[in-house]
């Protein structure tokens, strides 16, 4: 429908990206209409030297010099205008209607401060398995990517909502950013909720081939020590048990991916001192 509106609500998309010099990226994320008729802010994390401009008056730049994704949604946070936010990729492809989606859902939802929705690959397939609940809880929002996240600005802004910059691409801990903000959201009472709706789709990704990668275990460790303290060495060796069982790792790794987990464990806690 294009610079959605519906009854003065107004939809603004904060696109992540960088080292851009052009807005012509934008044409990839909108296969079925003009980028232009659209409301965007975008975070572009680059240099001094390549800087991004915009000379179209719903579209807005903001050229960071700092990295990580979790800085540049908290940037777009502050830096938004529209009453309706939506984080994105910008390596997205959207669905005609799924401004609408959005919109309609937030209207019919006016005392959720978040509204996630379904994403696809491109090859057409769910991303996840999908939870049958409409009331986010601790075990759906797992099934939560940020490019479906959509938000209430005002609400947000009120409840000093924002990600954790530890957690995330580009961070010290390179996962579970969207998990921490989703539950940030869950205790500060923000109602957030699930539309089963299919608004995007993006590249083929499996998270389950990244599970057993040093990386991963070094980030979900200092996550069990955000949330556990002194039981986030048990909950390491419970997920290196559950990998072990899936056959993502074998016998001859365990010893050493621990050491790994304790790693990370001792470097979220050397963080938080």
């Amino acid at each position: 429908m294009g610079n959605a509106e519906i009854k003065d609500v107004n939809l603004e998309l904060l696109i992540a990206t960088m080292n851009r010099s052009s807005l012509h990226f934008l044409v990839d994320l909108f296969p079925f209409s003009d980028y232009k008729k659209f409301n965007i802010l975008i975070v572009n994390q680059t240099t001094e030297a390549n800087l991004l401009h915009s000379d179209i008056e719903n579209i807005k730049v903001v050229n960071s010099f700092e990295k990580g994704l979790s800085k540049s949604r908290n940037l777009a946070i502050l830096e938004a205008t529209g009453d309706i936010c939506l984080f994105v990729d910008d390596d997205v492809k959207f669905k005609s209607n799924f401004d609408y989606l959005i919109l309609e859902a937030h209207i019919q939802n006016m005392q959720a401060a978040i509204i996630t929705f379904k994403m696809e690959n491109f090859d057409g397939e769910l991303f996840k398995a999908y939870p049958k609940v409409l009331k986010h809880d601790l075990n759906s929002i797992q099934s939560v990517n940020s490019v479906v996240i959509s938000f209430k600005r005002e609400k947000i802004l009120a409840s000093n909502l924002l990600f954790d910059v530890n957690f995330g691409l580009g961070s010290v801990f390179e996962t579970a950013d969207e998990y921490i903000f989703m539950r940030d959201a869950l205790k500060l009472n923000l109602k957030p909720r699930f539309k089963p709706e299919l608004i995007l789709s993006h590249p083929v990704f499996s998270s389950g081939q990244l599970d057993a990668t040093d990386k991963n275990i070094f980030g979900v460790s200092a996550l069990f020590c955000k949330y556990y303290g002194v039981f986030s060495y048990f909950k390491l060796i419970h997920h290196l048990y559950l990998l072990f069982n899936q056959n993502k790792i074998n016998t001859s790794q365990i010893f050493r991916k621990f050491k790994v987990g304790l790693s990370g464990i001792k470097k979220y806690k050397s963080l938080k001192k």
